[in-house]
């Protein structure tokens, strides 16, 4: 009814050439739009069509998620869509129009999980336990990898965020190992999402003293990361190859990781395999030569001896920016 009012209100507007007046009645025409398709999610009937056209068009509304998430209904139906799909899991019969359509529930949700006002309402009522299923499957074919993607994508949004209580989620609900067996069986892009994930982890200090904490989880990762980088049919590529370098030079940051690094980093690190791809990424190179310095020395460097050009932050790329190369599955 609201809606209707302000759509009628809208249209009673004199037509005028002004472009400020002009383009008022377009962004209030699109207001008007946006909120009746978050009304729509909590009727099946409305709830797919609204569910694609949100999915698509979330990037151009900046208040999107603070509606979602207040408005009554509309996470429980997100969450019934997700849920739903459960069952298609094991035994494996999932469609890629289902997978399709829960993704685009899964795109609002990290819509949720990246807005500054309710990132931590998200957290703390642990929505992202309800995507942990997606990404414990073996299963490869199109329909598995495209939730497991969208699935991790909510995920980098959070560790985006940059921010201890995000972290310590992922710590205490066991996302790493989650992230490792993405490493293992996905394709190309949801592994380079994954790592992105494992490495914004060890960039705070509290994910890098958890993962030294304890030897297991230590080598569980040096394994996952040696395989992504020895397999001879299956070199990565440099985007991969960059936040592989980076995860081990967070790893030799800690003293008792660096002593270990001495004999588990791969061979390949240090014969110069990769110089070629790497020539004209002088970052990559600043880190894996920082690396190899690190591990050579113990980490015992005084800080003016170590190459400060390539420890920036700053550099690491979004989780946008990675999921740029994906095309729909």
């Amino acid at each position: 009814l609201v809606c209707a009012k302000i759509f009628i209100w809208i249209m009673s507007l004199p037509l005028c050439p002004d472009t400020m007046h002009t383009q008022f009645q377009d962004n209030l025409l699109r207001m008007v739009s946006v909120e009746k398709l978050v009304m729509d999610l909590v009727i099946p009937e409305q709830r797919p069509n609204a569910l694609a056209v949100l999915s698509k068009s979330h990037p151009y509304f900046r208040d999107l998620a603070p509606m979602l998430w207040h408005s009554c209904g509309t996470i429980a139906a997100l969450l019934q869509e997700i849920v739903s799909i459960y069952p298609m899991l094991s035994p494996p019969t999932l469609t890629l129009e289902a997978a399709s359509h829960v993704s685009n529930a899964l795109a609002l949700l990290q819509c949720v999980a990246s807005h500054p006002d309710t990132w931590s309402l998200f957290l703390s009522a642990h929505i992202p336990l309800y995507l942990y299923p997606f990404l414990t499957t073996f299963n490869k074919d199109q329909p598995f990898e495209y939730l497991r993607l969208t699935s991790l994508g909510v995920i980098g949004a959070l560790v985006k965020v940059d921010d201890k209580h995000a972290i310590n989620f992922l710590l205490s609900s066991e996302a790493i190992p989650l992230c490792l067996h993405t490493m293992e069986i996905g394709t190309e892009l949801s592994k380079t999402v994954a790592i992105f994930i494992i490495q914004r982890i060890l960039l705070d200090d509290v994910g890098l003293a958890y993962i030294c904490a304890k030897s297991e989880r230590f080598y569980a990762l040096c394994a996952v990361l040696e395989n992504l980088v020895s397999i001879p049919t299956e070199r990565p590529s440099v985007r991969l190859l960059k936040h592989i370098i980076r995860c081990y030079l967070c790893l030799s940051e800690n003293p008792r990781a660096c002593k270990a690094l001495k004999s588990c980093l791969p061979e390949i690190l240090w014969n110069n395999v990769f110089n070629s791809c790497l020539m004209w990424d002088p970052t990559i190179r600043n880190w894996l030569t920082q690396l190899l310095i690190n591990v050579n020395h113990g980490c015992q460097l005084h800080p003016s001896q170590r190459i400060s050009s390539g420890l920036p932050s700053a550099s690491l790329p979004s989780i946008e920016q990675i999921l740029q190369g994906y095309q729909g599955m």
